[in-house]
């Protein structure tokens, strides 16, 4: 691990139920130097294993489980899938496009994205100024992927953008769809990568054991942090 990440200052959280495993209890360690809430810092720490929540930066620090691995994409060695070259023929109609605001139809995909996939998780029932303190961050300049079936809006991608990285923050799309949108949100942030010369796409935390986790590891190639060394 860089020096400079084990010399942080950091905070803990109170331990509450696991919001992926139902039998373990999760605490997150949270970066307390206000000087590290900055574009090339954080880019370094999530090469170490943080994430950010709103303004916040926080790593997993459970203290009888270690299942979650950070996850990153190498750009330069990704090769499609079968099943999501078959993805990429049925959406070819569909085109994505970078903006630096939400598109004010927004909320009620959101809405309904919450309420048929998530009815039981700590979003429900969806609220705007939750979702804005969530989401929002004031030391970085959102970018927001959002994707399109001809003129209508079926989801968006928060997107972190870096120097040489992004990271896959939080998406939502219409859950009517039959396609696998989630993971077509994921091509079209590595086309983004790919298109501006971006090293890695970080894909958030993998769990083994959470089945709604596990397409990420469909992305070839990727690699874990597993006890501070990435491997794959």
């Amino acid at each position: 691990m860089n020096m400079a990440v084990q010399q942080i200052r950091i905070g803990l959280s109170r331990k509450q139920d696991c919001s992926y495993l139902p039998s373990q209890q999760e605490r997150v360690a949270i970066i307390l130097e206000k000087e590290l809430h900055e574009t090339s810092q954080y880019e370094m720490l999530l090469a170490n294993g943080f994430r950010r929540s709103g303004d916040a930066i926080y790593k997993p620090q459970c203290e009888q489980c270690t299942a979650c691995h950070a996850l990153r994409v190498s750009i330069a060695d990704f090769q499609l899938t079968k099943s999501q070259k078959r993805l990429l023929a049925k959406t070819r109609s569909f085109r994505w496009e970078i903006r630096p605001a939400l598109d004010n139809r927004w909320f009620d995909l959101y809405s309904r994205y919450i309420e048929k996939r998530h009815s039981t998780g700590s979003m429900f029932p969806p609220r705007k100024q939750e979702f804005y303190e969530f989401a929002q961050c004031s030391w970085m300049t959102m970018h927001y992927l959002h994707f399109f079936d001809g003129d209508t809006l079926i989801g968006i991608a928060i997107t972190d953008v870096l120097t040489d990285s992004a990271s896959a923050f939080y998406t939502f799309f219409d859950p009517d769809y039959s396609l696998s949108l989630g993971t077509y949100a994921v091509l079209c942030q590595i086309e983004y990568c790919q298109r501006y010369n971006k090293r890695w796409l970080y894909l958030g935390y993998q769990i083994d054991d959470c089945s709604a986790m596990n397409y990420k590891t469909r992305f070839q190639r990727h690699q874990r942090l597993v006890n501070q060394r990435w491997q794959g």
